[in-house]
């Protein structure tokens, strides 16, 4: 039986990553902060070693010229062998010679094992330990008395340099000091970027567990007893912006879904209501023809057929705004004049504003525009019948003017300049609407009027499809009351 294996790609946590970055970029800093200074001290140090092995020089010359006696031209050979066997511990095999070259005294002479040996040991330790190498190096130095040359020191040390043990001590601990230093610090390093990783990853994991319940919660919205999105909110307030960005998004993100989920119950019952409503005049209506309570008169039949007219115009909102969520708007664009369109939708609700005692006035004038002529002739006729329906006295006044702006938007005029645009506004003298019903009189199944009934009531969905169609022409719709003479004003900008 043959088995399938299947490559499954390894993956590392936020936390983990952001630990392992900053413990490899601080350990990196640290080690090449260690390196650089190793090296620039080893290179001062260096130089400060030769310059002591030349002044050390220099003063085993002036120590010996201070044993020559000029009385009897000679040099205190006792004084200098005691001298000399304590430059030999030092690194220093001295030789002094007269003017013809003879030897007077000679380290190696006196005790060539332990010249041998220091030397040796110098090797052994520069080499083993520092890993440089070297040779015994020759260096003469005149020895003169009164400006006169009075003989020759001949001094051989381990060259180009060497290190005392001092000094291979003091480097020693130099070294061990730097290492400690770099561990302790890496350390150091490793936990704060633990503490900061997780300072960065835990308002990430909160999100993502929000995130994830608020998914959990919207897919199970319709079970009762699971947990419900109004209960999923984080943390906002963090030192660092994004994160604190990040969360408020979050939380915007259940509010804006926790709303939705509100709008689609709202929607179901105003749907529920608007149906059974013209579906229960309708029954009761057949039922009593089919019962010979009532007869097949015209008056029944048109009480039926507005029923169905209505359940109609539901159908057709429903469809309407399925369309304008769900799809691309597409314009089909014409040339015509916008006061002719007002003129001819005011015509087709005069009768029913001269039946409520209210009148039309139109401040309108020619207004030629390239935009689709059937979508804004929708847009007027739903705000001209909810102006009709919640005006019960005074008037109704559509008017066109011209709105100079300054973001250059192109106007959906035909003959206007770049930076002006066509204004039409519905104003009535009606109810108004309520201040805290402005700010979401657009939104999807909004509605001021909750009674639903058979005279004011409707979906909530005419002013969303209208403001659909204006923005799909580039224009804006707002709406606000009528400070002055009541009622509500609806603007429209293109």
């Amino acid at each position: 039986m043959k088995r399938s294996f299947t490559k499954r790609k390894c993956s590392i946590s936020l936390r983990n990553r952001l630990i392992l970055t900053y413990g490899i970029f601080i350990s990196l800093a640290l080690g090449s902060l260690t390196l650089i200074i190793n090296i620039f001290t080893g290179v001062i140090f260096t130089e400060l070693v030769k310059g002591n092995i030349v002044k050390k020089s220099r003063e085993i010359v002036e120590a010996i010229e201070e044993q020559y006696n000029p009385m009897s031209r000679s040099f205190d050979t006792l004084t200098i062998e005691a001298m000399g066997m304590y430059f030999v511990h030092d690194g220093y095999i001295v030789r002094l010679e007269d003017n013809q070259g003879n030897a007077i005294w000679d380290a190696r002479s006196c005790d060539m094992r332990e010249c041998m040996s220091v030397i040796s040991d110098i090797a052994e330790r520069m080499e083993g330990q520092f890993r440089l190498g070297g040779t015994v190096q020759t260096q003469p130095f005149p020895v003169t008395y009164a400006n006169k040359a009075v003989g020759t020191v001949v001094i051989e040390t381990y060259g180009p340099f060497f290190y005392s043990e001092t000094e291979t001590q003091f480097l020693t601990s130099i070294n061990r000091l730097l290492l400690l230093s770099t561990t302790v610090f890496t350390l150091i390093g490793i936990i704060i970027s633990i503490a900061l990783s997780r300072a960065i990853a835990k308002p990430i994991l909160k999100a993502e567990e929000a995130a994830r319940r608020i998914a959990a919660a919207h897919s199970n919205s319709a079970k009762p007893g699971q947990l419900v999105i109004r209960e999923i909110r984080i943390k906002e307030q963090y030192k660092t912006k994004e994160l604190s960005r990040l969360s408020r998004s979050i939380n915007e993100l259940a509010a804006e879904l926790e709303e939705g989920e509100r709008r689609q119950k709202q929607l179901t019952t105003d749907i529920a209501h608007e149906l059974r409503t013209p579906l229960a005049c309708l029954q009761g209506d057949i039922e009593a023809m089919i019962d010979g309570v009532y007869h097949a008169d015209r008056k029944h039949l048109e009480s039926c057929h507005e029923e169905i007219i209505r359940l109609a115009k539901l159908v057709q909102d429903l469809n309407t705004l399925t369309s304008l969520e769900w799809e691309n708007i597409t314009l089909n664009k014409s040339d015509f004049d916008l006061a002719q369109l007002l003129r001819i939708t005011a015509e087709q609700w005069n009768s029913s504003a001269l039946e409520k005692g209210i009148a039309i006035n139109l401040d309108i004038r020619e207004c030629p525009v390239n935009a689709d002529y059937d979508r804004l002739k929708q847009v007027f006729i739903n705000l001209l019948s909810n102006a009709v329906k919640y005006t019960d006295k005074g008037s109704i006044t559509i008017s066109i003017s011209i709105k100079e702006i300054d973001d250059g938007v192109f106007s959906g005029s035909k003959n206007l300049e770049k930076n002006n645009r066509i204004e039409v506004s519905f104003s009535d003298t009606g109810i108004g609407i309520p201040e805290e019903d402005l700010p979401h009189i657009f939104e999807r199944f909004y509605r001021t009027d909750k009674s639903r009934n058979r005279n004011t009531g409707g979906t909530g969905i005419g002013l969303t499809i209208s403001a659909a169609i204006v923005h799909a022409h580039g224009g804006t719709i707002t709406a606000e009351n009528n400070r002055q003479n009541g009622g509500a004003i609806f603007k429209i900008q293109i």
